[in-house]
């Protein structure tokens, strides 16, 4: 689980970058771009490290994964790559989603 938190705190650092340009270097709709994939990328850098530290390795790699897709294809848009690629950021959503049930999955069968 180390590769997921350095993955994880990574994440998390670029996060607070992309919000950080959002607020003072980008214009129009780039804003919303880096504000959304900086929201969901910080989000999910957390929800990565809880998970792998409850040694949910499935979701905890679907975190990082997904949230990398999600808010990597927003920043690049951001960036002023082809918009097309907004059409790949719901795969990162999907994957963010399924973390998410998989992590409930994971708790349910747990024992206190």
């Amino acid at each position: 689980m180390r590769l997921v938190t350095i993955f994880a705190a990574l994440s998390g650092a670029l996060a607070v970058a992309a919000g950080a340009f959002g607020a003072h270097g980008a214009e129009g709709q780039a804003v919303e771009w880096l504000r959304t994939g900086g929201q969901y990328q910080l989000i999910h850098a957390v929800a990565a490290l809880v998970a792998a530290r409850m040694g949910a390795r499935v979701p905890a790699w679907l975190f990082v994964g997904g949230a990398a897709v999600f808010a990597g294809t927003l920043y690049l848009m951001a960036l002023g790559l082809p918009r097309w690629l907004g059409a790949i950021t719901p795969i990162g959503g999907a994957a963010l989603i399924v973390g998410w049930i998989c992590l409930a999955l994971s708790a349910a069968r747990k024992r206190d």
